[in-house]
Parts: structure tokens; sequence; C-alpha cells
């Protein structure tokens, strides 16, 4: 029987000892080594186990090695126990500094067997106080001392209503601490770019007072906390005695987030004009956020996460289809908007996979998400300028004709003549009106009128291209600018323009047009004013001779006393 006994005792300490993962023999002054590979993992489906059963030999005998290269499982209500042994082979004890990457973990305890041999716990996680930690830094960081020629197995036990990601490393001291400078430095230079970003866009909202600058800087801030939570800085800096707040601000700061991204994008895309079904679909899933991000910490963290998950991929969907419709409808913005959607919702994808446990939790997946949303941010704010020089072009377009406005006629004349007098090259002018056009008003009503107004205006677009310059003047008047354009070749423009609007068909509506047609050359003109009132007498006299016709200023070289002055305004 007693022989019995002792071959059953020795097959356990065998079963025990080939169930225990390969030692993992660290050297002095050694670089930081993923645990990954080392770790046994032990699934408590009930979270009841308690220290001193996981001790026992037949929960030895339940361990079991990490499958793939990755220990994530998602959202799991089970507790997770790890174990590993290291080893010192050298003739001095080694300090190391044993590192929990994620910092998202409810409730993280460690043991380790201090020198007499005895247990010693420490209990920590983002459910406690962050005094609890044996080190004051975001991560979870446990410090131990190996002694020479020995081995030393550790404990430790997961339990979190959040995506359970074991990331476990050892570093030596030394190592450690160069590494920890360098996190640090990044973290100051990723969160300090959020920061600028903010008063950059702070300063451009009191110059423009766009409402789309205040949803960005909304977004930004929201995001920049969300990351700062997400990263455990806001826990060690912001509020280290209440880890309550910790875990359901959280949420809170995503649903802001999303809230923000739909009104800056609404408003960027220009949704209510250019896609305006989708708009309505962003703008009733911004006001069912709005309950849901207030109520999230009554409904507890593990529910709301895994909707907020969902939502987030679906706004990140509805949003870039949006985007796509604005930029096929030539919006400018949409375009930096565009990338800069793709580049976060690829980023969040990476990110959902590793939370779900499709990914591994490594650097990659668990900083894309990260380092997307700042180059999305930075985007976005290029985004912004595009949509101000959109706004400033719009103060400049005429929006029935689709032309420029008189306004910018009145500052673009002066400069190209300027510049046709210093460069010495001809400028040609045309001013053309609407024949009989209030009796068009009168027999038809103005929605023909501006219908007509429209028409004019698209068909000289169709026949200009820079650096031409077509203008609705004001009423029925029209003026097309033609750097470079000699007096002949303007005198042919104009006559094409005449028969292709008595060529117009609007229904009962018969259209003809009146041209005026001058041309600075030689300097016959001292000013840009006295152009433009040669092209207004040519007009003149294209009505006083029948209309539907083109008629060319015939130019007197200025005065001598005039030739060489500059052009007035």
């Amino acid at each position: 029987m007693n022989i019995a006994r002792v071959l059953l005792g020795a097959c356990l300490v065998l079963l025990v000892a080939w169930c225990r993962a390969e030692p993992l023999t660290v050297a002095p002054n050694s670089g930081t080594v993923s645990l990954t590979p080392h770790l046994r993992l032990l699934q408590d489906p009930q979270g009841q186990l308690q220290f001193r059963e996981v001790l026992q030999p037949q929960a030895q005998q339940a361990f079991q090695p990490v499958s793939g290269n990755a220990a994530n499982f998602g959202f799991s209500s089970a507790a997770y126990w790890a174990t590993f042994t290291l080893r010192n082979d050298s003739e001095q004890p080694l300090p190391l500094v044993i590192r929990q990457d994620y910092p998202l973990i409810d409730y993280l305890e460690f043991w380790a067997e201090d020198a007499s041999g005895q247990w010693q716990h420490t209990a920590t996680g983002d459910r406690e106080p962050f005094a609890s930690r044996a080190l004051p830094l975001r991560d979870f960081v446990f410090p131990v001392l190996l002694p020479p020629h020995s081995e030393r197995t550790y404990y430790m036990r997961f339990a979190t209503q959040g995506s359970l990601n074991i990331g476990l490393s050892v570093s030596g001291e030394t190592a450690f601490l160069p590494e920890l400078g360098l996190e640090q430095f990044l973290l100051g230079i990723y969160y300090g770019g959020f920061l600028v970003l903010v008063i950059y866009n702070l300063f451009l909202f009191l110059a423009v007072r766009d409402r789309a600058y205040v949803y960005y800087m909304g977004y930004a801030i929201s995001y920049g906390l969300y990351f700062g939570v997400h990263n455990g800085v806001s826990f060690q800096f912001l509020w280290p005695q209440n880890p309550w707040l910790g875990n359901e601000i959280l949420i809170v700061l995503l649903g802001l987030s999303l809230i923000f991204a739909i009104q800056f994008a609404r408003k960027i895309c220009s949704g209510r004009q250019l896609s305006p079904r989708l708009d309505w679909v962003a703008r009733n899933l911004m006001w069912a956020l709005v309950p849901l991000t207030l109520l999230a910490p009554v409904f507890g963290y593990r529910l709301m996460i895994l909707v907020f998950s969902a939502l987030t991929l679906v706004i990140c969907i509805l949003l870039l289809a949006m985007g796509t419709m604005s930029l096929l409808r030539g919006s400018v913005s949409a375009r930096y908007f565009m990338v800069a959607w793709v580049t976060l919702l690829g980023s969040v994808i990476v990110y959902m996979l590793k939370t779900f446990g499709v990914l591994p939790h490594n650097g990659f997946t668990q900083n894309a998400f990260q380092v997307g949303a700042l180059v999305e941010m930075v985007l976005l704010s290029l985004a912004l300028g595009a949509r101000v020089s959109e706004i400033h072009k719009r103060g400049y377009i005429d929006e029935l004709s689709r032309l420029y406005n008189r306004r910018h006629f009145d500052e673009q004349l002066p400069r190209e003549f300027c510049s046709a007098a210093r460069n010495s090259t001809p400028l040609s002018l045309l001013m053309l009106d609407l024949d009989h056009f209030k009796s068009i008003n009168d027999r038809y009503g103005h929605s023909q009128g501006d219908r007509a107004i429209h028409a004019i205006g698209q068909l000289i677009l169709k026949q200009v291209r820079k650096p031409v310059l077509a203008c609705r003047y004001g009423g029925e008047e029209f003026a097309i600018l033609l750097p470079r354009t000699s007096g002949e070749q303007a005198a042919a423009v104009a006559e094409r323009l005449v028969s292709l609007v008595a060529e117009l068909e609007l229904d009962e509506m018969s259209l003809t047009a009146s041209i005026g047609v001058a041309t600075f050359a030689q300097d016959n003109y001292a000013s840009a004013v006295q152009l433009f009132e040669a092209a207004d007498a040519a007009l003149y006299r294209a009505k006083l001779a029948g209309r539907n016709r083109a008629e060319v200023e015939q130019f007197e070289l200025a005065p001598a006393a005039h030739a060489n002055t500059a052009p007035s305004q």
C-alpha cells in the first residue's frame, strides 16, 4: 500500500511538472520579453476558485498552455488564472518587473513567493483605488526579486466585465525604466497633439464662427479623454480615488464622441443638402444616442460596451456612406473627410476584432485605434480648412446662375487689368444682356425668368474655361472676362454665344442676347473702369442696332499722359 501511495504521488508530481509550461530563463539586464508563450491558463467559469484550491494537484492538471500566440478572450464572464515560472541561472539576485499592458481589467490579483516561501498577495484592478497598485503607473506593474540559481512560479487571476486581454511581459529593472520614460514621452506627444488641434481650431472658430468647429472640438476633446481612460492615464492623474467613475465614464465619453462625430459629419459633408436621406438617419441616430449615453451608468458596463461597440461600427459605415455621397456631388471638404474616416474605420475594425478575441492582443491591435484617431483628427482639421474655403467661395457665387457674382467681378477686373498692363498681354471683356427680359417676366412669370437666367449661366459655364472669368453682373446682365485674348478672338466668342443663346429651347420661351466687346491692348485704356465703360457702350450700340447681335468697341489709344499710368479701381 505504501509503495502504491509513493508511486501515485510520484505520478502526480510528474503530471504537474508536465502540465507546467517551460520556465523562462531571465538574464541580468534582459529587455522586455513576452510571457504569453510561457503561460498556462485555467478558466474558472463561475469565478469561485480560491488560491489555495488552485495550488491543489487537481487544479494544476487543469492548467493549459496558451493556444496560438495571444491570450485574449473577448467579453467573458469567466475568471482566468495564469501561471508562469521564471528561472535565474546567474550568481546574483535579479530585480524584475512583471507587467500587464492592458489597463482595463476590473480585478487583477498577483501571488509571488517571498524568501521564506510564504505567498505574498497583491489585489488591484481598475475597480480598485489607484493606491492598490504595487507601483503608481497606468499599467499594472509588479516588481519581484528572483534569487540566484532559483526558479519561482507566479500566479495571477483576471476578472473583468469588459474585454479580457492578458498581455503579460517581464523585463529587468534597468530595461524597464528607459522603456517607461519613452512611453511617457510618446503619450505626451499624443495627447499634446489632441490639445494643439483643439486650441488651433478654437482660434479658427473665434474668427469664422462656423458651428462645425464646435462639433470638431467636442469630438476631439471627448475622444481624447476617452483614450485617456482607455490608456489608464485618466485614472492615474484625474480620479485615482474614484474607480467607479473611471469605468462608467468610458462609455459616456464614447457616446459623446459618437454624438459629436455625427454632428460634425452632417455639417462638414453638407448632409442636409447633398444626402438628405442619410442625414435623416444620422440625425435620428444621434438623438437616440443622447439618452443611451446619459443612462449608460444605469444599465451596467458589460451590456453598454457591447451596445456601443456595435453602434460604433454602424455609425462609421453610415458616415462613410454620407461622405461618399457628398464627394460624388462635388464637396471638396468631403475628400479630406473620406480619407480621415476610412483611416479611422480601418483602425476601429482592427480594434473591434481584437476586442472580441478574433485578432491577438499585441502592440499593433491595441494602439492602431489610437494612432488612427489622431491621424483622423489631423485630416478632419484639413477638412474644416477646405470647408472655410468653400464658404468663402460661396460668398462669391450667384446661386441662380451658378456663375461668380458682381462682388467677385468688381474685385477681379482691376487685378486682371493690372496684370495685363504689367505683362503687355491683351484683356477682353464681354458684356452680355438678355433681350426683352422684362417682357419675359411679365408674360411667363418670374419663375420662368429665373429659369432663363439659370439656363444662360449654364450655357456660359459650358463655353468658358480657366482663366476665363464669367459673372452675373446683375439682373439679366452678364460679364465675361477673357485674359490673354485678342479682340478678334473675343469677337468670335461673342458671335458664338449669340448663336447658342438663340438656339436654346426652353419650352415656349425664345431667348436672344446682345453682347458688347472691348479689348485692352497697346495701352488703349488707362484704367479698368475705361475698359468696362467701353464694353458697356458696345452693348448699348448692339441693342440700338436691333439686338440679338454682338458689337465690338473700336478703341482709340489713350492719351500719352495716361499711357504709363497705373490702372485705377
